[in-house]
């Protein structure tokens, strides 16, 4: 049905890209002990920007008292990229456990903020279909 299209905005791409990096400081965190195990994460607002792009959401200024969006580079997707430790283990290890315990919680939180506009789109969705 056309009327749903699309009917949770942005949300839908931010949360499954929030999954994404979920699942990739997990999987650094797992593997904190691996010898030569390389710390990976994803830039988050360069893949947003991207699946925007790929959706036909538009983020270009249409006022000229509106803020500026800074322009990021064309990239095909979530980019993965390796993060450069502030202490490199002796076994070549770059799983910094304080810190991707530290983004885990940041990224668990925004993407219950994102489950939440999700959940208060569908709330309003039901009151609509009851007439209230």
């Amino acid at each position: 049905m056309k009327i749903f299209d699309n009917v949770f905005g942005v949300h839908e791409q931010a949360m499954r890209l929030r999954q994404d990096r979920l699942g990739l400081l997990s999987e650094n965190l797992v593997n904190a002990e691996t010898p030569n195990y390389k710390a990976k994460d994803v830039d988050f607002r360069k893949a947003m920007n991207a699946s925007l792009a790929n959706s036909g959401v538009s983020l270009e200024q249409t006022h000229g008292a509106h803020m500026k969006h800074r322009s990021l580079s064309s990239i095909g997707g979530a980019e993965i990229i390796y993060r450069n430790p502030m202490n490199p283990a002796a076994d070549g290890n770059t799983v910094e456990a304080h810190y991707e315990q530290s983004e885990f919680g940041k990224e668990t939180a925004r993407y219950m903020a994102t489950v939440q506009f999700i959940e208060n789109r569908i709330g309003g969705i039901r009151r609509a279909f009851r007439g209230e």
